[in-house]
């Protein structure tokens, strides 16, 4: 399976982890009080070379569950983990991207995991309000202890991380290197949830200009793409309120054409799209079959062209696209 960079620090040694570009999801499969499936599902992603499930503070059932795994195992060398924190309302009340909350959902999340450290981790929300300073230093304390390995944000906009990376390297600490907000080839008209940051054109813009490596989640768009949803169905209203425009629809009739074209499904396409991107991508899947997750790898073995990326995204004209 391909791999990006992501660039850490381990013992105050610089360190590459090489993560897989199919990341694992932890909301669905682990939500089943079945640890054979759970153990079937890991031992697939690994065999077909993933090597990074996503989790959060927030999702304390599946940290437990994936510590659970971890210790009976034996296999924790094998797997990275990204788990995330300072989500708001995560146990007590209002905004929580201050120093003691991050610190009190590390070390619940590390106990919850059995493990003394997670290679990557990521702010789960952010609060404009907050001076970026303290927050990236306690987050240079975390791994000056060895707890994290690397940082990043989920849900920042990118003059944030941008704000807290200069404050880094004004102060000599270590900032953000990775990136983890919605991208998808069908595009989000309001945030999917509360907080929720997808990259738009300057987002990625800014990605491509600094090589920063973004980790996607609902990179397929809650399923856009399935063939569940159509125009005129219209009982999901998250689906609807989130996803229904005209712009999406052309995307799908898009990606349709150019599925049958390639013998693919609308899908790998829709995954195509996110892997393709001119700055190193991955994408969170939150897969809750094994046939899931095998279906998944065949979408990272797609091939798609600069001008096949441009033309589902609706940035070559509607008539044709290169062949």
């Amino acid at each position: 399976m391909k791999t990006i960079a992501i660039e850490g620090v381990n013992n105050g040694c610089p360190i590459t982890y090489n993560v897989s570009q199919l990341i694992m999801g932890s909301g669905n499969f682990l939500r089943r009080d079945d640890m054979e499936h759970i153990d079937r599902m890991f031992d697939t992603f690994l065999h077909v070379g993933g090597n990074l499930i996503d989790t959060a503070h927030q999702y304390g059932r599946c940290e437990r569950k994936i510590g659970a795994w971890l210790d009976s195992s034996g296999r924790r060398s094998e797997l990275m983990i990204l788990t995330k924190g300072a989500h708001h309302d995560d146990g007590e009340p209002g905004p929580r991207v201050n120093p003691r909350a991050i610190t009190k959902d590390l070390l619940e999340s590390l106990e919850r995991l059995r493990t003394d450290h997670v290679e990557l981790y990521a702010l789960h929300r952010d609060d404009p309000t907050v001076e970026v300073g303290p927050i990236i230093e306690v987050l240079n304390e975390h791994i000056a202890c060895g707890r994290i390995h690397a940082i990043g944000a989920s849900n920042w906009t990118h003059e944030r991380i941008q704000a807290a990376n200069d404050y880094a390297e004004s102060h000599g600490l270590i900032g953000f290197t990775f990136n983890s907000p919605n991208l998808s080839l069908a595009k989000c008209r309001v945030p999917r949830w509360e907080g929720c940051v997808s990259a738009g054109r300057e987002m990625c813009a800014w990605h491509e200009g600094n090589g920063m490596p973004l980790l996607s989640w609902s990179s397929q768009a809650g399923g856009f793409f399935t063939g569940r949803f159509t125009p005129d169905r219209r009982d999901d209203a998250e689906m609807v309120n989130v996803y229904y425009t005209p712009d999406n629809w052309e995307r799908y009739a898009r990606a349709e054409r150019l599925a049958q074209e390639k013998g693919v499904s609308r899908m790998q396409i829709a995954l195509s799209y996110v892997l393709h991107q001119s700055f190193p991508t991955a994408a969170l899947v939150g897969m809750e079959t094994v046939e899931e997750v095998l279906s998944s790898v065949d979408g990272l073995a797609g091939e798609l062209t600069e001008q096949e990326v441009r033309w589902l995204d609706l940035l070559e004209g509607g008539e044709g696209h290169a062949e």
